[in-house]
């Protein structure tokens, strides 16, 4: 039941766009591994966090451990960008990016931060903007919330870059780190080896 429920679930995250085929391939493995609890190779603090749906569908507990990190990286990236926007004193969205919709403002602000050109040419950042030239002095900004394939973010890099030595866009533009979810899956995995469910220890503390 336990590999049966996670299996199903790794398929549902893939196919929905929510994982990889490395993360679904992952959570595959350790329904195979840790179908169960591990209780003697847990610490004594284990047991206090150990829910009942840990002690028989163990990998569900590893999925919610993942996703608190997940939620911790994205208030990490809130509060980076109303940081940058107060200390800058500049629109977080300039241009045609302010026209985009609520939805996408959303995701960006969530998952990227506005940075140099420059940088998001040297480290490994994946872009988060595009960019339509509609007439010879023209251009559009457009957010691009869903990942694009190597070869189509190196154009649009390419394409911001000549943009801002040209001063159409300004020098700054959004981009995300694109951490992987293998580091959040192999957080969740450590922490649910030796404190058992984050989500179950702060619900048994608020409920006393």
């Amino acid at each position: 039941m336990s590999v049966g429920l996670t299996v199903g679930i790794a398929f549902l995250l893939f196919y929905s766009g929510l994982f990889g085929g490395a993360d679904s391939k992952a959570f595959m493995c350790i329904a195979l591994a840790l179908p169960f609890a591990p209780i003697a190779l847990s610490l004594p603090v284990f047991n206090e966090g150990l829910s009942p749906i840990a002690q028989y569908i163990f990998p569900i507990t590893i999925l919610s451990n993942s996703v608190f990190f997940g939620a911790a990286f994205v208030v990490y990236m809130v509060l980076r960008n109303v940081v940058w926007h107060q200390k800058k004193g500049v629109k977080m969205f300039p241009g045609t990016l302010a026209s985009e919709s609520v939805g996408k403002k959303f995701l960006a602000v969530i998952t990227g931060y506005p940075m140099p050109v420059e940088t998001l040419k040297k480290r490994h950042m994946f872009p988060m903007e595009d960019l339509e030239e509609q007439t010879e002095n023209v251009i559009k900004r457009k957010l691009v919330v869903i990942p694009q394939d190597e070869e189509t973010q190196d154009k649009a890099i390419e394409r911001l870059s000549k943009a801002v030595q040209s001063r159409k866009i300004d020098a700054y533009v959004w981009a995300t780190p694109g951490l992987p979810m293998l580091i959040l899956v192999t957080l969740g995995l450590i922490v649910a080896l030796t404190f058992g469910d984050i989500s179950w220890l702060l619900i048994r503390f608020l409920l006393g």
